[in-house]
Parts: structure tokens; sequence; C-alpha cells
């Protein structure tokens, strides 16, 4: 079992939606005395603005950085001497993926290395990576991916996350590196990047625009409030055995038609509008290329393991989103 309260932590893209979060979670723990040191490039997902909050903590520090930056990972650890990597930093929409895949593969697959390559020569870090449920492809109307599910990647983002997970776990068999992963489902909270379909939704029911659905909008996705995705984080740190695999998940499936009527529903309830007139404005485009029908998360392993579960459900995350959209 680690000791968290005192760690000092390198939490990679911790200026993104999930990093920030978490960072923002661990320094609420007020019996945390360790370090934060957020390394994070701010490219178009990164926003200092989402840690105000915590921006004069003496706890926490920040650099601007590219963890393919080698020779600048060494210089932190040198100077800070921090003892876990927590590992958000990533390209993660999958719409760019298919357009660009080329910096994915530098930012998710390059990247993740030079972090492993990084624990390779100081082999007392332990780093925790985070990863997809989409490196398992997708599901039928039944099932569950399970740790032990095969990998079956469908876009560019999902097999660069997947090769990532490998070369983390070949690191721990060959070097002995100290490292755990979890696979976390659809997140959704506060500050996400606007070009995720939970904010888009919700800033396009605001504005008067369209609400674009891919194909009929029959996918079906397991949603995350993303504080419970931070507490789950920091018990896999505390307690997650090392090279173990953990499937974190909310456990409530919705259809994407679904997600986007409760979205209605709330935005029409809260701001007294006129809900049947925000569903005329639903409308379906052309399904994106490879799109994976189904996810969903068995989390037996963390509950059983970690003693963790879901604590938030949909509707209070998503009243708590369109909030601090709306404020």
């Amino acid at each position: 079992m680690r000791n968290i309260k005192t760690a000092k932590m390198l939490v990679t893209g911790g200026a993104g939606f999930m990093g920030s979060n978490f960072i923002q979670y661990l320094l609420q723990q007020t019996d945390f005395q360790g370090e934060i040191i957020n390394l994070d490039l701010l490219t178009y997902a990164g926003n200092l603005d989402n840690l105000q909050e915590v921006d004069k903590d003496p706890r926490y520090f920040f650099i601007k950085g590219d963890i393919c930056d080698r020779m600048l990972l060494e210089k932190i650890y040198k100077e800070k001497q921090f003892d876990i990597i927590v590992h958000f930093a990533a390209e993660t929409h999958v719409d760019r993926s298919i357009d660009c895949p080329k910096t994915f593969i530098e930012t998710n697959v390059f990247g993740t290395y030079s972090l492993l390559e990084l624990l390779r020569a100081h082999p007392s870090i332990h780093m925790h990576l985070i990863s997809t449920d989409e490196v398992y492809g997708d599901l039928p109307h039944v099932g569950f991916f399970t740790e032990e599910s095969n990998y079956a990647p469908s876009s560019p983002y999902a097999a660069s996350k997947a090769a990532a997970d490998h070369l983390t776990l070949s690191y721990a068999r060959t070097y002995g590196s100290s490292v755990t992963i979890s696979h976390a489902s659809n997140n959704y909270g506060p500050n996400q990047n606007s070009e995720k379909l939970i904010p888009k939704m919700i800033e396009r029911s605001l504005s008067g625009d369209t609400l674009t659905i891919y194909g009929t909008g029959e996918h079906i996705r397991d949603w995350l409030y993303v504080e419970d995705h931070s507490r789950a984080i920091y018990h896999i740190l505390e307690k997650g055995g090392k090279g173990q695999v953990y499937n974190v998940g909310g456990a409530y499936e919705l259809t994407n038609l679904e997600v986007v009527d409760h979205i209605i529903d709330k935005v029409s309830e809260i701001k007294q509008l006129d809900a049947e007139q925000l569903h005329s404005r639903v409308i379906q485009v052309a399904d994106r290329p490879g799109h994976d029908f189904r996810y969903a998360m068995d989390i037996s392993k963390i509950k059983e393991e970690i003693g963790w579960m879901p604590k938030v459900s949909f509707d209070e995350g998503l009243i708590k989103t369109i909030n601090t959209i709306i404020n």
C-alpha cells in the first residue's frame, strides 16, 4: 500500500478535463501533505482556468512542457524527486484521430514511452496510466468488458491507447517497472472540452444551434462522473496491485439519443425553455467511420479489491455540469 498522503506526484496533462479534476480532488484532501507537479503542454484541450482555485496552493506547481521531451522529464525529476506519475496526458477525441492519426501516435504512444523510460532509469517511481474502455472495441446489446477482455480497438485513438497499455505492461514484465492501469468509461462533468458530446449538446441547447447526433443515436455508452473517476484513481494509487489493471465505470448505460433527451429536459427545466422546441432541433447526421456500438464495463474487480464504486447519479452529475456552463 502506497502512502499517497505524503507522495510527490507528477501529473501529466493536469490542465485537461480529467487531470485538472484529479488535482483539485487531491488538494481537497486536507490530510494530503505531498506535492503535485502539473506538466502540461497546454494544447487546445489544456486550460489553466480549470485550476484557478488551487493555483496559489503551496502543494501545487505548474510546468509547461511536452511529455515526449525526455531531457525535460529528467530535469523535473532531479529537481522534484517525485515518486508517482499519474499519466493523463493524451489526445482523446476520436474524430480528430480519424482526421490526423499522427498526433495521437506521437502523444499517446511516444509520450508514454518517454515516461516509461524515466521509470526504467528510476525504478522507485510508480506510474498509473489513465486508459479507456475503447481499447476493447465494442459490444452487442449484452455482455461487459472485463480486465481480461481481448483488445480490439476500432479507431486510431483507441489503437494508440491500446499501444500505450501494452508498452506499460511490457515494462512491468521486462524491467520490473511499478505500474497500474485503469480503463475508464465515458467521463463527463464540469470543465469538459466542448468538442465532447455532453458539453457540446448543453451549449447548443442554450445557443439555438442544431443538436446533431451521429447515425440513429442508438450507440450506447457507460457514463462516469469525473469526480467519481478521480476518487477511483486515488484509491488505485493507494491500494492497487503492481502491474494490475482496473476497469472504472459509472454502471449507467444510455444511448446517445437518451443522453441528449436528458440534457434537453434538464436545460429546459433550469432555464425555463420550451422542451418541445429543443427536441425539434435534434437532427441525425452521417455516422462516424468505425463507430463502436456499445461500451459497458464490469467493475467488480475494483469494487472487490479497492472498495470503490460510483456515487454520483447521472442526473445529479448532469445538473452540476449544466449549472457550471450556465454560470
